[in-house]
């Protein structure tokens, strides 16, 4: 079975660094491992159209490249994307959505081995012929149990219902990440594109001190390396940096915009709007 990477770096208390892709074309996978800075590359897969064979692929590719994959799956789909995923050869789940305790133990039994005796959560998953087991040369094998104990269950933290009962969600034995996101956290207390509200901070804050107090791994996700800093100095180690189509976007803006002006004759125009600062989600 494969090495999972990003499981690694939690076991030895060092640092990540990921980067998300909402297209499912394997070749970024490939140049983000060229690239030599990233520990895993997040598929978004809530918000992209994607088929089993995407994720196939997508499997295929992280193993050429080195790297981790994790995929964040939506809502009500946890189960079927889970499986699926895993299978294809992901080794980490972003869980969108959690709302309660209930939530929590749901988003682990669908990583885990169903088996009399957990190690990181009771489990429902039984065998599978896919590809992360070769097909058939590792399934059902003690081999198989002890990889799924080592996938990364990652949680968003992006309700009022889980932010208020955030302990006991966190404290869900087989949690092994938490993720903040700001934008649905603030639609969900009435304050829709107030992500920087000081109640949005307020929660943030919250999640990342709760999660370091139960030993939880917080990620935080970024555009840049300069918004790192004050989440390095709460103790954060664990970053998300970039999307694809953010990369493409300001690319298209900011270098078409100055080539349209080179064309008229005229001066450079000035760079894009401001990012928003912190994570999108």
């Amino acid at each position: 079975m494969r090495p999972n990477r990003l499981r690694q770096r939690l076991n030895a208390g060092e640092p990540s660094l990921g980067t998300h892709i909402l297209s499912s074309w394997p070749t970024l996978v490939e140049l983000i491992g060229q690239a030599g800075h990233y520990d895993y590359v997040e598929f978004s897969g809530e918000y992209a159209p994607f088929t089993m064979h995407d994720l196939d692929n997508l499997g295929r590719a992280f193993e050429v490249a080195g790297i981790g994959g994790m995929i964040k799956v939506e809502q009500r789909q946890w189960t079927h994307q889970t499986m699926r995923a895993i299978g294809s050869g992901f080794q980490a789940i972003l869980f969108a959505d959690i709302r309660t305790v209930a939530d929590a133990h749901e988003c682990v039994a669908a990583v885990r081995a169903e088996t009399p005796r957990p190690r990181h959560g009771r489990g429902m998953l039984g065998v599978g012929l896919r590809r992360d087991v070769g097909m058939f040369r590792e399934a059902g094998s003690q081999a198989y149990v002890d990889a799924l104990d080592e996938v990364v269950v990652a949680l968003m933290v992006e309700k009022r219902q889980c932010v208020e009962d955030l302990e006991a969600i966190l404290s869900v034995p087989g949690v092994d990440m938490v993720q903040f996101g700001c934008a649905d956290y603030a639609m969900s207390i009435g304050l829709a594109g107030e992500w920087t509200h000081p109640k949005v901070r307020e929660a943030e804050r919250h999640t990342i001190e709760m999660a370091l107090k139960l030993g939880i791994h917080p990620r935080v996700e970024i555009t840049e390396p300069s918004q790192a800093a004050p989440y390095l100095e709460m103790g954060v180690k664990h970053f998300c940096m970039g999307w694809d189509v953010g990369v493409l976007m300001n690319y298209w803006r900011d270098e078409g915009a100055a080539m349209r002006a080179t064309l008229a004759g005229g001066a450079a125009p000035a760079a894009g709007p401001a990012k928003r600062e912190g994570n999108y989600r």
